[in-house]
């Protein structure tokens, strides 16, 4: 089993759902590879992966982690990921980089499903990918269910490369399906060849021929082979299941328990003997080819020592201290394992380093000596969750903007954004875990506590009916000049969204001109918190008439005056609220469309109609209007609802009265903060 391959590079990323087991396997692999001499455990603490405080504190990767070994002449760099839908960022940005991913999941039917976003990324980025089926000591577990189930969220064929030696509930041994060879398992040790198991003949030669119809789907000799009842040679097997892998037309399928390292030295084997090389993957990601160094930003780490670490893929080219990339000099360069750090000279191209000091860089730029055209990088996934956040210390403040932007720089899902009506500095991310972590790095990081409370919604008001000549006349007399401003205006509503107008047909000089801006400046000031206590929008407002003193008039007193005015007048506009309205598109599994379409009437939503995702076999895409005091936890009861894959987009799409029930629950809320509009 342990032929000897030509030397080179491989970069592995580890990806899965939410417990399957991924950090463990990178442990697994560290440790069958010599790169160290005892595994920890996630529970305690103590693994290369989940490094970080807050994933130690979680027992849960939030960040990628790292780590480098040497098998058989081959370098590699594997990247344990998040499992976490709220972290999948980290997950896309480092996948670009890497030359083939392992897909860890158990062997529950009922969860495979989760796995369909990522199937769909790595076919959409054409990342070659195989299946590592976990936690194979679980009880009652059908290997042909399990497959069955995975064939169904992934656009490409899957196909078995073992098949699993089973006694009672636990796995001791598997049959390579290419040599038809069996093995047993020992702990810490190599399998061993067994005589082949006769009660598993049957389905061994189900699984295999499915393997070999598969692969002949893309390779006519094979075919032939096979209509002529020809055993196909070993080689040409392994051949065309590199050839496959490497092109992302098929995922072969291991299993394993990797806590007790069983399948995990097979699976390794596989790697070295069928994944595409790091120099087959640079071919592939790089339109052009140049003779300059490329390499492209996975990763921004702030160290706690207040280090920046930018983790790159090298392309192309090779890379050297202090060497100036777009404009920028590097600092030292780094082999990462887990938090530790293994200066080197020079990185050469394929291979997965960390540079310090590339100030001003961001995570997913293309870094080049020269000008060289952009490599592609992930979309960056929409915020769907905010809190609002405000330093515990005042002094704080200050040091708060900072702080965030060295955040945005290690997540780029994250977003913050002071709020122009509310005032608020919110920060948005992707569920409650995902800012309770932000909040962790600001506290840690940066010695910045938070409070946090639900944003506000920025409620509007506007009338329904007008009013004319409004009279305000403003007097005030205490020694000296006094104050005296005579206005009447004409209020009228204006149409959804046209904000507000402001005009004069003021005859005969009867209010001077230049007292008129301060009639402006009064009622502007009005509208910014109107009877209800919100901003009032789509207003038109007329100046009609008026009068002054030749002596005590200003425009200050005019202002006042308007104010006056708009003060009486808007209370018989009838006065009405208004909230911002988001345009919602979800996307969902097509077994639980019935039930977002419930969860967002429930939530007084607009369904506007729903259909099938052309490029994506059994989702949907349902659109709705829905108001965004219902957004705050939509996402968390979306998720619950279809296994924690259901995601969405949305922006502000236009503003909407509110029900009269819904307005009297805010009015009574806002009367019960000081009518300060705090209404969440």
């Amino acid at each position: 089993m342990h032929e000897k391959v030509e030397s080179g590079t491989r970069n592995i990323a580890i990806v899965g759902p939410y417990l399957s087991g991924k950090t463990t396997l990178l442990e697994s692999l560290l440790f069958v590879t010599g790169a160290i001499h005892r595994k920890g455990s996630v529970k305690d603490g103590n693994t290369v992966g989940d490094s970080a405080v807050e994933s130690r504190d979680r027992h849960m990767s939030v960040e990628i982690s790292a780590a480098s070994t040497e098998y058989n002449d081959i370098h590699f760099t594997f990247i344990d990921c998040p499992g976490s839908v709220e972290f999948a960022q980290e997950t896309y940005n480092a996948l670009i980089g890497v030359d083939a991913a392992i897909v860890v999941t158990e062997p529950i039917t009922d969860r495979v499903l989760t796995l369909a976003p990522l199937f769909k990324f790595l076919d959409d980025w054409e990342i070659p990918h195989l299946v590592f089926v976990n936690k194979m000591d679980r009880a009652n577990i059908n290997v042909l269910d399990t497959l069955h189930a995975l064939k169904a969220v992934s656009s490409r064929p899957l196909v078995a490369h073992q098949y699993p030696i089973m006694q009672g509930e636990q796995l001791i041994g598997f049959i390579d399906l290419v040599s038809e060879q069996a093995y047993k398992y020992h702990k810490g040790a190599a399998a061993d060849p067994i005589p082949f198991p006769e009660n598993l003949k049957e389905e061994e030669h189900i699984a295999r021929a499915e393997m070999l119809e598969t692969l002949a789907d893309f390779d006519d000799h094979l075919l032939e082979e096979l209509l002529e009842d020809i055993e196909p040679p070993q080689e040409e097997i392994l051949k065309d299941l590199k050839l496959e892998l490497g092109a992302d037309l098929v995922v072969p399928v291991f299993f394993g328990v990797a806590e007790q390292d069983y399948g995990v030295r097979p699976l390794l084997e596989a790697i070295v003997k069928e994944a595409p090389e790091s120099e087959t993957t640079a071919q592939r990601r790089l339109s052009t080819k140049s003779d300059t160094s490329v390499a492209q930003v996975l990763k921004t780490y702030y160290t706690p020592q207040g280090g920046k670490l930018s983790l790159v893929r090298v392309w192309q080219g090779k890379l050297t201290e202090g060497i100036v990339l777009n404009g920028v000099r590097a600092g030292g360069i780094y082999r990462l394992m887990g938090q530790q750090q293994q200066q080197l000279q020079v990185a050469c191209a394929g291979e997965i380093v960390a540079l310090s000091r590339l100030e001003g860089i961001k995570t997913g730029d293309t870094l080049s000596i020269q000008q060289v055209q952009a490599l592609p990088k992930p979309e960056r996934l929409v915020p769907v969750y905010a809190l609002a956040i405000t330093p515990e210390k005042r002094n704080d403040e200050v040091k708060l903007s900072g702080a965030i932007t060295k955040l945005l720089e290690e997540d780029c899902s994250l977003a913050w954004e002071q709020h122009g009506d509310t005032h608020e500095v919110i920060l948005w991310g992707q569920g409650e875990i995902h800012l309770q972590v932000a909040l962790d790095r600001l506290r840690r990081k940066y010695n910045l506590p938070m409070t946090t409370h639900l944003p506000q919604v920025p409620y509007k008001e506007t009338i329904r009916k007008g009013a004319a000549s409004i009279h305000g006349r403003y007097k005030h007399q205490s020694g000296g000049h006094g104050q005296f401003g005579d206005v009447y205006l004409d209020i009228t509503p204006l149409a959804r969204g046209e904000g507000f107008n402001f005009k004069e047909t003021i005859v005969g000089g009867v209010v001077p001109r230049q007292y008129i801006p301060g009639v402006e400046m009064g009622v502007r000031e009005f509208l910014t918190h109107g009877p209800l206590g919100f901003p009032v929008v789509d207003v038109a407002v007329t100046l009609t008439n008026g009068s002054y003193h030749s002596v005590d008039s200003s425009e200050q007193a005019f202002k006042q005056a308007a104010r006056l005015a708009m003060q009486t007048g808007i209370s018989k506009c009838e006065p009405t609220l208004l909230e911002p309205i988001v345009r919602l598109e979800v996307t969902t599994p097509s077994e639980f469309t019935s039930k977002v379409l419930q969860l967002v009437s429930g939530r007084r939503g607009q369904i506007l109609g729903y259909e099938g995702i052309g490029n994506w076999q059994g989702w949907d895409n349902v659109i709705a209007y829905l108001p965004q005091a219902e957004m705050h936890n939509f996402i968390v009861e979306l998720r619950s609802l279809t296994l924690g894959v259901g995601s969405f987009h949305w922006e502000y799409d236009h503003l909407q009265e509110v029900p009269d029930k819904v307005a009297s629950s805010i009015r009574a809320s806002c009367n019960g903060n000081g009518g300060n509009g705090n209404h969440k």
